[in-house]
């Protein structure tokens, strides 16, 4: 049976800051001792005492400090096998050493924690800051900058090099300014400690000597700073609505907002068509007010908030998309959209009677159109060959020359509203949206139009004092620059 591997922590600075149990351990000559890393203040010390092993030769043979940990902990794991052993860290062993979780993370060898200082008792003291306002406490090494929340005291641990404050310096300069002042903390604790206030632009070049006792601070950002994240935007909608917000936000309901949405989709179209970047993340920002504005209005009705939308939606994507986050595979397009249909329709279950149900009734007449028949050929209702649809179109043509000449304007209206349906037909077929192709016309009409009346106007001429083939010259003109 292994022996039991004892992890004691060095604490922050000399051997004053340890216990005299601690000390005791990592004196017992019974058991072999083994220090993480030689580059701790209190371990010159303990060599006067006693012999103990390093695995700093493991730091120098590995470039990835993943590689170093795991290659430390499974070290360790077979030392085990022999005799009971000592392993001191620096600090505290339950705080930012991942050699510790990786050692507590397996069941065959039996683990003890026996405590140690905190450098961040030091650090806070330090700093002047109480943890109690909000602290987190970072790997330098691995962090995503998404779960940083910078309206909390933020220490980064762990920066050992120059490489490490220059990944952390640009991760920081996406959410703050250059100039957001900054504090390095070297040997928090210790007699070597030293205090270094800086511009976060300055973070990798404010010192040569770059080792594992030096720490980053950052405060904690004021709301003008935090426009971009979703909790500012999330507060800005709640005020808006409160009780000192403003009026009209306040009175607005999931019925009068409804024009809203509809305009700031075709408002997206349009920046979309016209490739302008800037405008889509104006109208793609518009778009997010009305998701946050009705799930406001959810909240403060009390039947949901924006975590359920939000929730909603992760579920759904996760659950149709099990070629990404489960075992299923899905190598092509159409692979991907037969998983996607089969797995809505579990998720509607019998709640739609009909393969039409689903399509919203209030769609323009073109995009709807497309939808049902979209539906409908899913089921086998649609034909083969596209040449067969372009023969449907010019039977309803001939069916709107019938009724042109019997001048019924009923009939006349059902079959232009036939020879639509068929065009929508025809665009699904080939995978072109009609709603947003005749978007694109209509707004190249009106480019060609207003350039033919500004010319006109150039001349000192309106619209309405010249012939037909005169503006067709100018329409042909503006096509050209097209």
């Amino acid at each position: 049976m292994p022996y039991t591997i004892e992890v004691v922590g060095l604490g922050a600075g000399d051997l004053d800051q340890l216990t005299y149990g601690i000390y005791k351990k990592l004196t017992n000559r019974d058991k072999s001792l083994y220090i993480r890393t030689a580059n701790h203040p209190g371990v010159k010390q303990l060599e006067e005492d006693i012999t103990f092993t390093t695995f700093d030769h493991i730091y120098e043979a590995m470039d990835q400090f993943g590689d170093v940990y795991q290659q430390i902990a499974d070290t360790l794991l077979e030392k085990a096998k022999e005799s009971a052993i000592v392993y001191a860290v620096p600090g505290h062993p339950m705080l930012a050493e991942k050699t510790v979780q990786l050692l507590l993370a397996q069941e065959d060898v039996p683990i003890e924690i026996a405590g140690g200082h905190s450098y961040l008792d030091a650090l806070f003291t330090t700093l002047k800051i109480d943890p109690i306002d909000g602290f987190q406490f970072v790997d330098a090494t691995a962090f995503d900058r998404s779960h940083l929340d910078y309206r909390h005291h933020i220490v980064f641990s762990q920066v050992y090099d120059q490489f490490i404050a220059s990944h952390v310096k640009l991760e920081l300069l996406e959410d703050l300014p250059p100039d957001y002042p900054v504090t390095i903390v070297t040997a928090a604790g210790t007699d070597q400690e030293k205090i270094t206030e800086i511009q976060l632009e300055e973070l990798d070049h404010a010192f040569s000597d770059v080792h594992n006792l030096i720490s980053v601070y950052i405060p904690p950002a004021p709301d003008a700073m935090l426009h971009h994240t979703f909790t500012r935007l999330r507060e800005v909608i709640a005020t808006l609505r409160g009780p000192e917000g403003c009026p009209w936000d306040s009175k607005q309901t999931h019925e009068t907002l409804r024009e809203y949405a509809i305009e700031e989709v075709y408002e997206l179209i349009e920046a979309i068509d016209e490739q302008d970047d800037a405008w889509i993340v104006e109208e793609l920002g518009d778009m997010l007010l009305q998701v946050m504005l009705h799930s406001q209005v959810g909240e403060d009705d009390g039947y949901f908030t924006v975590d359920d939308v939000i929730r909603s939606i992760t579920d759904k994507m996760i659950h149709r998309h099990p070629h990404v986050f489960g075992d299923a595979s899905a190598k092509t397009v159409d692979a991907v959209n037969k998983t996607w249909d089969a797995l809505k329709q579990e998720e509607k279950g019998d709640q739609r009677e009909s393969v039409l149900d689903g399509v919203p009734a209030g769609l323009p007449g073109l995009s709807r159109a497309f939808k049902l028949q979209k539906k409908a050929a899913k089921v086998g209702f649609g034909w083969d060959e596209v040449q067969d649809i372009w023969s449907k179109l010019q039977e309803e043509l001939e069916e709107v020359q019938m009724a042109i000449t019997a001048q019924n304007r009923t009939e006349l209206e059902k079959e232009l509203g036939d020879v639509l349906f068929v065009l929508a037909n025809i665009s699904r077929y080939y995978k072109i949206n009609p709603e947003i192709a005749l978007n694109q016309t209509n707004r190249k009409f009106i480019s060609r139009f207003s350039h033919i009346e500004k010319e006109l106007q150039g001349q000192g001429k309106t619209i309405r004092q010249v012939s037909l083939e005169e503006m067709d010259d100018y329409w042909n003109q503006a096509k050209r620059k097209e």
